[in-house]
């Protein structure tokens, strides 16, 4: 079975100081956090819980996506 880190991890910041954390591969699979380590940390146990239901189901989980960062910018 895949583990998170055969996964690409987004980390951005919220406007209100927070951080999301999530899996663009799999669908739900983000968490929030104060700092992007906490984030990450709880991204861990939001993908252990997905993977245990993929695998009750038994499921396979999705492949990893690729992802194109953009920044945009206001004029």
């Amino acid at each position: 079975m895949k583990r998170l880190y055969d996964y690409t991890i987004i980390i951005r910041p919220e406007d209100n100081g927070t951080f999301t954390a999530y899996v663009p591969a799999i669908a739900g699979c983000h968490a929030w956090g104060k700092t992007p380590d906490e984030a990450q940390a709880e991204l861990i146990n939001v993908f252990e819980m997905i993977q245990d239901e993929y695998k009750e189901e038994e499921r396979l989980l999705p492949e990893d996506v690729d992802v194109k960062a953009i920044h945009a910018c206001q004029s």
